[in-house]
């Protein structure tokens, strides 16, 4: 297939360190191939503002095969933008028409405080996990994964869970900024298997506690999470959560 290129008009959200209110700045971006990912596309944008002696957009990237989570900007109004189960990184321009304009945003959380541009601490997502997204046992090495029989059915659930990369889109999907898909998927994943059990009690309550305590909002069941997660998070994992918290109130 012959590559083609496309011009595009973009409406990007600036806003400095020290800046208390940000703005909307519109940028054209020329001759982008429609090989190219979405940050590709930002670099050449990047580069052309280099030249002209202008501050390049920031953005969050690291591994660009959509594995680390890093990437992350809402575009157009949707989460990593619109195609299902893509991260960013892996959002590529043939998506795009030539002539379109693209709106792009960081993620909105009061959780996520903004550092610059597109890029947000999310850090908060790294002090849940540090509540309890572990297990204290000794698990051993590889071969001893296989000492205790897990079936099918349990294996591939947890694994599903696990599959989550903490980019944060269901943060900034949800119109609570509720990290509540996020933790149910780390609680999830543990407590589906049997080296999670004995903690499964005490890790409800504390990363839950510590979602509460960095801000995130409450989960209203509006299911914007499960749409826009990269991965392909169901909600069934916040049902999940739902079920080992009340369980640990009486543990």
């Amino acid at each position: 297939m012959i590559s083609k290129t496309i011009n595009l008009t973009l409406k990007v959200w600036r806003q400095g360190r020290k800046e208390p209110i940000g703005r909307l700045e519109t940028y054209q971006a020329k001759d982008i191939s429609t090989d190219m990912s979405f940050l590709e596309m930002l670099d050449v944008v990047n580069e052309d503002l280099t030249k002209a002696g202008k501050e390049p957009i920031a953005f969050d990237h690291d591994c660009r095969e959509g594995i680390c989570g890093m990437c992350g900007a809402v575009i157009n109004g949707r989460a990593h933008g619109q195609e299902k189960k893509t991260t960013l990184c892996q959002l590529h321009m043939r998506h795009f028409k030539d002539g379109d304009t693209i709106v792009v945003e960081p993620w909105r959380a009061r959780a996520f405080p903004l550092v610059k541009d597109l890029v947000v601490d999310r850090s908060a997502l790294d002090k849940i996990i540090m509540a309890g997204g572990y297990i204290s046992a000794n698990a051993g090495g590889a071969p001893d994964a296989n000492a205790i029989p897990i079936s099918k059915e349990v294996a591939e659930n947890a694994f599903n869970a696990a599959a989550c990369i903490g980019c944060g889109a269901c943060v900034a999907a949800c119109p609570n900024a509720s990290a509540m898909l996020f933790v149910s998927a780390k609680v999830s994943h543990l407590a589906l298997l049997p080296q999670g059990r004995p903690e499964a009690a005490r890790r409800a309550r504390a990363m839950v506690q510590a979602m509460d305590a960095c801000g995130f909002g409450n989960c209203s069941n509006e299911t914007e999470c499960e749409a826009e997660c990269p991965k392909g998070i169901s909600i069934v994992e916040i049902a999940r959560l739902n079920r080992e918290f009340f369980k640990s109130e009486f543990s």
